[in-house]
């Protein structure tokens, strides 16, 4: 297999994993949340999102967020990162200061439909103004649903290529590749990236994982060797598209970790500050932790 000696693992509990927990978090505990998540050594983490709080309640707070979280890692080596659906939220994202902004769309043009209220090619263009006018700020692109559509649509790698490469030629500074809905499996995502890394830079690359039947470890693998060294994941497991049927969590930080570090992959974090930040989540956040690793350490 073609390892990586080195692999980058992107934290989103913050964001994906909050923004389905019913009973909303107090800021103060987000707050508390996200610090300790900083203290694990993450270079980059995605805090919070940038959305219509009647869609996302659990986000209203992003500009309080990120106002404290800035405070704290003033002169650590870590970017924090937001999610923004349309250009008001990227001006909003833009008035915290924020470092990233990620902006997801759609292959499938259903699930695009239901997540943002916007065609593909809609989506796309808004995406080429944000770019021009990012302000300082890194942008990168998201496709969602690249390996399987909750509502059926037949996903097609030749738009999935597509998408990335005009996202490049417009300014993207990276490409982030969900499987929204943990409908892949290792054999798709071997023939998608087979294919992809024909025509897109695998240093651009980053791989969003569900865990819905259990195979983001699996197709993790699967992706390290066709070069990708960027992965995102959640403390505990937690998160999942809320506008996704079936979208259960993600791939949990603590079993990625596991894995990366026992095959002498070097991630560069700190295990113990990694467990007391899942711990941390089980006492503020009602939402089952779901990872392997804290099953073992249980018994």
């Amino acid at each position: 297999m073609n390892i990586p000696k080195n692999v980058e693992i992107i934290e989103v509990c913050p964001r994906d994993g909050f923004q389905n927990v019913k009973d909303f978090i107090k800021t103060e505990d987000k707050i508390e949340i996200i610090k300790k998540l900083v203290d694990v050594g993450y270079k980059k983490i995605e805090i919070t999102s940038f959305v219509n709080p009647k869609w996302i309640p659990q986000m209203v707070d992003a500009a309080d967020v990120v106002a404290e979280i800035k405070n704290y890692t003033r002169g650590k080596d870590v970017g924090l990162m937001g999610l923004i659906p349309n250009k008001r939220g990227a001006a909003n994202a833009e008035c915290t200061g924020i470092d990233w902004i990620s902006y997801v769309v759609s292959v499938s043009e259903k699930h695009n439909m239901a997540n943002v209220n916007r065609t593909v090619e809609q989506s796309m263009a808004e995406f080429e103004e944000i770019v021009g006018d990012k302000k300082g700020m890194k942008v990168r692109l998201g496709i969602a649903t690249a390996l399987g559509c909750p509502f059926g649509e037949e996903i097609k790698t030749e738009k999935i290529i597509s998408m990335a490469e005009k996202g490049l030629k417009l300014g993207a500074d990276s490409i982030l590749i969900a499987d929204t809905v943990g409908l892949g499996n290792p054999v798709l995502v071997d023939r998608v990236l087979g294919e992809m890394k024909k025509y897109i830079d695998m240093d651009k690359i980053c791989m969003h994982l569900h865990d819905t039947r259990g195979l983001s470890l699996a197709h993790t693998l699967v992706a390290m060797n066709h070069g990708v060294k960027v992965f995102e994941s959640a403390a505990g497991g937690l998160g999942g598209c809320p506008f996704a049927p079936g979208a259960s969590g993600n791939c949990a930080t603590e079993d990625l970790a596991n894995m990366l570090m026992g095959m002498g992959v070097d991630i560069n974090l700190n295990i113990e500050e990694l467990n007391k930040a899942v711990d941390l989540i089980k006492q503020k956040v009602n939402s089952p932790i779901v990872s392997h690793m804290n099953s073992l350490c249980k018994k």
